[in-house]
């Protein structure tokens, strides 16, 4: 009496191969990952969390600068509206002085020269931190006196 099962009659089926044109079986879910599956997995996970973490230190101390340098505008601005509005023109010339604001001390320079038009000043306010590189430089113009 034949069987149509062969391992009941103590065959075992034959094992597939690639050699022969067959693709081995799917692996099942209850067998999981292997170990360098997960070596490589956690591999690539740190890269990526490093890469993160790079970004951000990086994101970080740019925002810090760009706030620095704002405040560094801020000043040069507030130094330029002093001299608009101071009713006499200022003299030709260089003058430097300090100011603090955003609770920190600013030096800044002042330029004074007269522009391609006589009747016309031109007026460099260059404004740099006592505590870091932060600098800025603003150019205005202002009649000159008479």
């Amino acid at each position: 009496m034949s069987s149509s099962n062969p391992g009941e009659a103590g065959l075992t089926p034959p094992r597939r191969s690639a050699e022969h044109g067959f693709t081995p079986p799917r692996r099942s879910a209850e067998h999981g990952f292997t170990l360098i599956e997960m070596l490589v997995a956690l591999a690539i996970f740190s890269l990526a969390a490093l890469a993160l973490l790079r970004l951000e230190g990086a994101t970080v101390s740019n925002t810090a600068r760009l706030q620095d340098q704002a405040m560094a505008q801020v000043v040069a601005r507030n130094i330029a509206v002093e001299t608009m509005t101071d009713p006499a023109p200022p003299s030709l010339g260089q003058e430097s002085g300090e100011v603090e604001n955003g609770g920190r001390r600013w030096g800044w320079t002042r330029l004074v020269a007269l522009s391609p038009e006589p009747r016309i000043q031109m007026i460099t306010i260059s404004v740099r931190s006592q505590a870091g590189p932060e600098s800025a430089t603003l150019t205005i113009f202002r009649r000159a006196a008479l």
